[in-house]
């Protein structure tokens, strides 16, 4: 088989990272390179993580939920520090009704790699981040610390980040209050 040489102007590179076929070899885009849609959101369908279900999808059971007022968001982000709990670079959101103590979300993702999730509970439903009234949870449970014992810390996206494969992933989060 012989090789040809393409010629192509710089804004077809990211064409390339995205695994272009050259020579007859598929060039894999590197998880560094890797884009997502970013904020897509849903209401909480657990049959995406149903027994036979494909995936790639995380199984989240969520413990401590204080009350069933408000609302749950369960956010997956890109395990990448420049992603981690920035506004609006979650590759999904999950929307759910909150279950007093424990319930079940099903966050489908786009693809297979690290990830780290958050869950807010937004426990008196205005859609905004109370410190002293709302919940927090993330994936490996991580503490939050304080910062002069007022505002919350968040983990690094080292201490959350998980590896989600094809199928369904399981993992069990303990919501926070401060």
């Amino acid at each position: 088989m012989t090789a040809r040489l393409l010629s192509f102007r710089l804004p077809d590179w990211p064409a390339l990272a995205a695994g272009v076929v050259l020579a007859g070899a598929a060039v894999a885009a590197p998880l560094a390179a890797q884009t997502y849609t970013y904020a897509r959101s849903m209401n909480n369908d657990l049959n995406l993580c149903a027994p036979g279900a494909k995936g790639p999808a995380v199984r989240v059971t969520i413990n401590g939920l204080k009350s069933g007022d408000g609302n749950l968001f369960v956010r997956a982000y890109p395990a990448r520090a420049s992603d981690w709990l920035e506004s609006k670079r979650y590759v999904m959101r999950v929307d759910a009704r909150p279950q007093k103590g424990s319930m079940t979300v099903c966050v489908p993702l786009p693809a297979t790699g690290d990830f780290a999730i958050a869950v807010q509970h937004d426990a008196n439903g205005n859609r905004k981040t109370d410190v002293s009234t709302d919940g927090a949870g993330m994936s490996n449970n991580p503490g939050i610390k304080k910062i002069l014992g007022l505002v919350p810390r968040p983990p690094s996206v080292d201490k959350v980040r998980f590896r989600a494969g094809e199928g369904i992933t399981r993992m069990t989060i303990n919501m926070q209050y401060l």
